[in-house]
């Protein structure tokens, strides 16, 4: 069986106090960062995860394998951190990381984490 894709999404329309209402918003600048960097990574621009109160937001999915969104990530420094995270992530079976494993911004920044759909069969005991 082929290893699930791992897709990172990331919110384009994140705006950090500050920004340049000019500009490009702070997730604008975030996706930039994080597609030149990306490798193989597949990176989706959205344009919003609902979490605007805690910008910069990212979600890291992965068929049969729990979803995560992470925020208060920073645009200009964010990217490397991201990539490790998901590095970690892509690297479970389950898209569990160990607490400890994960980089700090990511254990600080842990909005939420979704089961995996459709769900994964228990184990036969």
């Amino acid at each position: 069986m082929p290893e699930a894709e791992t897709v990172l999404y990331v919110c384009t329309t994140c705006r950090r106090e500050g920004d340049d209402p000019e500009g490009p918003r702070a997730g604008a600048r975030l996706h930039e960062e994080i597609a030149k960097r990306a490798g193989g990574l597949r990176v989706e621009p959205v344009e919003c995860l609902s979490v605007c109160k805690r910008p910069c937001t990212v979600a890291v999915a992965s068929p049969g394998r729990w979803t995560y969104v992470y925020g208060d990530l920073d645009p200009a420094e964010a990217a490397s951190i991201i990539l490790e995270g998901v590095g970690a992530y892509s690297g479970t079976s389950d898209g569990i990381v160990p607490w400890r494993e994960r980089p700090k911004a990511f254990r600080s920044g842990v909005i939420a984490r979704i089961p995996p759909f459709p769900p994964v069969p228990e184990a036969a005991e």
